[in-house]
């Protein structure tokens, strides 16, 4: 396909916002795949090509919280394959199967997330004590969430992060940190599957990357500055900015 500069220069620009409110709260994908749709593109390959730009912003952020000391890739290894695995298998299955179900359900489920963070005080405070096990975690939270990624995206940070507090623990910022990096593998695998198959538009993917990364570097520094529930609330907005877009789709 042929790109204007014109729409190269836009979709740049709409990666960077996506960029900064992804590594905050998730949900960039909602912009960056309407973006791409908008632009002409197929499906299949606007989630991949969406890939390769959020490869770019996650790698930043990651980066980032990496070096604040807020997550370890060594510490998180097993957590790593667990959704290296699921995002493969993600990748490939959006190639065989219809994403509508998918659509058509998760307003309902990001709704209801939003609703119970808004009323739940104590949400993003660092538990005294995890609900269950690392390993249990990445066996079943991580490979069902980066499956997800693979198929389809949007929202797989806030869904990391929910479980990384509720489940393991954490507090936002932390857990903004665990799930930026398991974004980042997620992004990563699922994006090789999409190489192999010849999914990627590179030259709008690439112009894309350049704001995801100012954007993404951007929103990490936030996070580390503004803390828990400016984290909290800005997951909220993004739950219900993602439905609203959902809902309307549908219509």
């Amino acid at each position: 396909m042929e790109i204007s500069l014109e729409i190269l220069a836009l979709l740049a620009g709409v990666a960077l916002i996506a960029g900064f409110i992804d590594t905050i709260a998730g949900g960039g994908g909602l912009l960056t795949i309407p973006a791409l749709l908008f632009a002409g593109i197929p499906p299949v390959q606007a989630i991949a090509t969406n890939k390769l730009q959020a490869c770019f912003g996650s790698f930043t952020a990651t980066r980032f919280f990496i070096k604040a000391d807020l997550v370890s890739p060594k510490q998180q290894k097993w957590a790593i394959m667990a959704t290296a695995l699921g995002a493969i298998l993600g990748a490939i299955a959006i190639q065989m199967f219809d994403s509508e179900l998918l659509i058509a359900i998760m307003p309902y489920g990001l709704i209801a997330i939003a609703i119970y963070m808004v009323f739940s005080k104590n949400f993003g405070q660092p538990q005294d004590k995890a609900k269950i096990s690392e390993k249990k975690f990445n066996t079943s939270v991580a490979t069902e969430v980066s499956f997800y990624d693979g198929f389809f995206g949007p929202g797989t940070g806030t869904f990391f992060t929910i479980g990384y507090t509720k489940l393991r623990g954490m507090g936002m910022v932390q857990a903004t940190a665990h799930a930026k990096l398991l974004n980042f593998t997620t992004n990563i695998f699922s994006l090789v599957v999409f190489i192999v198959s010849g999914q990627i538009l590179w030259a709008v993917g690439l112009s894309m990357a350049i704001g995801q990364i100012i954007g993404s570097r951007l929103g990490a520094a936030m996070v580390v500055k503004k803390g828990n529930e400016f984290v909290r609330y800005m997951t909220v907005a993004v739950c219900i900015a993602m439905s609203i877009s959902l809902l309307v789709k549908q219509s």
